[in-house]
């Protein structure tokens, strides 16, 4: 009588299968990292170590709908993304401060709508998120499907009128977009070109891993 073996496939345990979710899902923890920081409006060591762990239990503990977003972290233009968000803010506050004390009519306000070059839910967000973080503008709707914002700016002459202000947020995506989209959606958007040094750099980490 010959003997049957039977083979099990072993199911990963809960830490294994938590552990994977961390590496396929890094970019999220990036991201949401990044809003940590915006939303404190500090970029600190100690926001970004917190804003990564909250991102480590967010996608291990309570994970998010899956949302199709491909692209990759760019250290040099991320950091002129944060110096640019930093001059901003700090430019805002002062005139902010400024229309408050001088004597005088009080700003016109208004509200301007913007269309945004990307319908990706994640740089609609940051791009949102950046905005309203600066003092004297804030966004009150959001239509991803449209890819429209619609922004109360406090002072609407200060900020050039509604085309600067359309100006002003678009430049702001574009940053957003070559700082965390994909090669291909840069290209696509006009951001870059297939022969660009930011493109290639790109393409030359891929060949060689």
């Amino acid at each position: 009588m010959s003997a049957v073996t039977t083979t099990k496939t072993a199911r990963p345990g809960p830490w294994r299968r938590r552990a994977r979710r961390l590496r396929a899902q890094w970019t999220t923890i990036v991201v949401l990292t990044v809003i940590w920081v915006l939303l404190w409006g500090d970029l600190s060591w100690a926001n970004l170590i917190a804003g990564a762990v909250l991102g480590a239990v967010v996608v291990t503990v309570l994970p998010l709908p899956s949302v199709q977003t491909h692209g990759r972290l760019r250290p040099w233009p991320f950091l002129v993304l944060a110096g640019r968000f930093l001059v901003d803010l700090f430019a805002a506050s002062f005139h902010v401060a400024w229309l408050a004390l001088r004597p005088g009519r009080p700003p016109r306000s208004g509200i301007v709508g913007v269309c945004l070059a990307s319908s990706s839910e994640v740089f609609l967000t940051i791009t949102a998120e950046m905005t309203s973080l600066v003092p004297g503008s804030v966004v009150v709707e959001a239509h991803r499907s449209t890819r429209m914002l619609y922004l109360h700016v406090l002072d609407l002459a200060g900020a050039g009128g509604p085309d600067g202000v359309r100006e002003t947020t678009l430049a702001l995506e574009a940053r957003v977009l070559r700082a965390f989209a994909s090669d291909d959606e840069l290209v696509r958007l006009g951001l870059a070109t297939p022969g660009d040094r930011l493109v290639r750099s790109t393409a030359r980490r891929e060949g060689r891993a």
